[in-house]
């Protein structure tokens, strides 16, 4: 297992992103790579962590706001240590596409990537319930609520990002 952990950094408002940050943080377990999970907004160092992979919630398509500040304000560290990227929201499977590039907000995370010289990014679709309360997301869930997040893409991805933090240490 690596000594320092990688951080599976996060901006979330309804709990989906954080939940995918989370099996992210499991995959890379499985794979016998320290991980932990975390909200962006809580993290205040890049100390003791060896690698990154910073994830946000798309809405009204933009990318989370903890996750646009957490790679402005760590930009200079991220771009010493290895760095993945990705965005969850789209409320359909627009993200199992060969181009899910056209759906709204994935030039903010695509932009975040290239900020920090990441070596990876990638859209996960995301999640709505039907109770979900404040504008718009009461308004969208009428209509399009439903989980779209796809847990054995999320596991692929991480697995694959293990593999390389692994092939890299040796």
């Amino acid at each position: 297992m690596t000594h320092d952990p990688v951080l599976v950094a996060y901006g979330s408002t309804r709990g989906g992103t954080a939940e995918i940050a989370q099996w992210i943080a499991a995959a890379l377990r499985s794979e016998n790579v320290a991980a932990e999970a975390r909200s962006a907004h809580e993290v205040d160092s890049l100390d003791d962590y060896c690698a990154v992979v910073i994830g946000g919630a798309l809405y009204a398509g933009r990318w989370h706001r903890d996750a646009r500040r957490f790679v402005r304000r760590f930009a200079r560290q991220l771009r010493q240590r290895p760095v993945w990227v990705f965005g969850s929201g789209p409320l359909d499977d627009s993200t199992e596409t060969p181009n899910p590039r056209r759906i709204p907000g994935a030039a903010g995370v695509r932009k975040a990537a290239d900020r920090v010289a990441a070596r990876g990014d990638t859209l996960f679709g995301g999640r709505l319930t039907p109770d979900a309360r404040g504008f718009p997301a009461s308004a969208m869930a009428k209509t399009r609520a439903g989980d779209f997040r796809n847990r054995q893409r999320v596991t692929v991805w991480a697995t694959d990002i293990a593999h390389q933090l692994t092939y890299q240490t040796r």
